[in-house]
């Protein structure tokens, strides 16, 4: 008895990696910090944007930021993404501010 139950407890708990492909799990804060790194980059002069540094900007940015994951299909990403950037880009903007004035005063490189 005590193996039956086992298998069925088996058979219905959730296996990630057996997740169908027409969805996707997503942080969209990602996204939104990379668009705003790109933005501020351009937008200014004398930082480092070597893969390193970048990074560590796009890292330390992130730490600072609630994580926002979501299950979507795949279609409805770039939706989602603009939505949720015009929600958060205030506080995007200034932990993306943060980190590359971090980040300039604290270079892992030469």
């Amino acid at each position: 008895m005590a193996k039956k139950a086992a298998i069925t407890e088996k058979k219905n708990r959730l296996d990630l990696a057996e997740v169908q492909h027409d969805y996707a799990i997503k942080n969209y804060m990602e996204d939104i910090v990379k668009r705003n790194m790109e933005s501020q980059y351009c937008n200014r002069g004398n930082v480092c944007q070597c893969d390193r540094c970048a990074k560590d900007v796009f890292a330390y940015a992130l730490n600072h930021l609630p994580p926002k994951y979501v299950v979507t299909d795949r279609g409805h990403i770039f939706t989602k993404l603009q939505e949720m950037e015009t929600q958060f880009n205030a506080d995007v903007t200034r932990e993306v501010f943060k980190a590359i004035e971090f980040i300039r005063g604290h270079k892992r490189h030469e």
